[in-house]
């Protein structure tokens, strides 16, 4: 032990073994295994978003609102007519059709100002900014533009530990390392307590969240967690979330 402190007052023996205590510790080595074991899931987003939109026909409109680099998705997405938006933060080539904030885009499609404002669409994916205050209103928004039978689909409502459900983005030294939720789930639960919506949560891709005006893949809850507290919303996530498998989302909406 001695030996250890007298170690710990030289700068590089200190970043060493300040290294390895990190790596030894239970809350990295925990969410370490979580981290390998989300990443293992399948599906992925894009084949739930075409599941659901191969039910419509051969016309269907799909919305993308947060794209990054379109081939992690949107080019993949099987839709007739498809649209996308991303004001080009994280991805600078940007090559989406609108170039925008989704508040911007629509503030603009309610005035007429892009595409038209009698546009109904199939399937909205939401995937942009991940804070619970800026999800809720893209939901919001996107609920004026969905067909009645249309599906909003959320990326990022399972988050595994509350590292993965920090604010912040950018910081990277928690045991989630680089990947990141953000609180989209507060606003996910926030709409699991509306009775206008039915919604579920498919357990794959860090929680693939699912919400429609009429078609019940699950009742709206009482609301509880008025806090929003993550503890809690880790111990009763499958009842909060309505967390459910690919093949049961098959089994309700096919």
């Amino acid at each position: 032990m001695k030996i250890k402190q007298l170690l710990l007052a030289v700068a590089p023996f200190k970043y060493v073994i300040k290294g390895f205590d990190y790596l030894k510790d239970p809350y990295y080595v925990d969410v370490q295994k979580l981290n390998r074991k989300e990443t293992s899931k399948s599906p992925v987003r894009t084949e739930i978003i075409n599941y659901l939109l191969s039910g419509k026909g051969d016309k269907t409109c799909y919305l993308e609102i947060g794209v990054r680099n379109p081939e992690k998705n949107f080019n993949h997405i099987k839709a007739s007519e498809k649209y996308s938006v991303d004001p080009g933060v994280e991805f600078k080539e940007n090559p989406v059709d609108f170039k925008m904030t989704s508040d911007a885009f629509f503030e603009k499609l309610s005035a007429n100002e892009i595409l038209n404002n009698n546009i109904k669409f199939d399937v909205i994916f939401i995937d942009g900014l991940h804070l619970a205050d800026q999800v809720d209103r893209d939901i919001i928004n996107a609920l004026q533009y969905i067909k009645d039978d249309g599906f909003i689909v959320l990326h990022d409502c399972n988050p595994p530990t509350e590292f993965h459900a920090r604010e912040r983005y950018g910081y990277y030294f928690t045991p989630a390392n680089g990947f990141w939720n953000g609180t989209t789930w507060k606003a996910f639960l926030k709409w699991r307590f509306n009775p206008t919506v039915y919604s579920c949560c498919v357990d794959t891709d860090w929680g693939v969240g699912i919400l429609s005006k009429t078609v019940n893949i699950g009742e709206s809850i009482t609301p509880v967690n008025p806090f929003f507290e993550f503890t809690e919303f880790d111990q009763n996530r499958k009842a909060y979330m309505n967390l459910i498998s690919f093949d049961k989302l098959k089994e309700i909406v096919g």
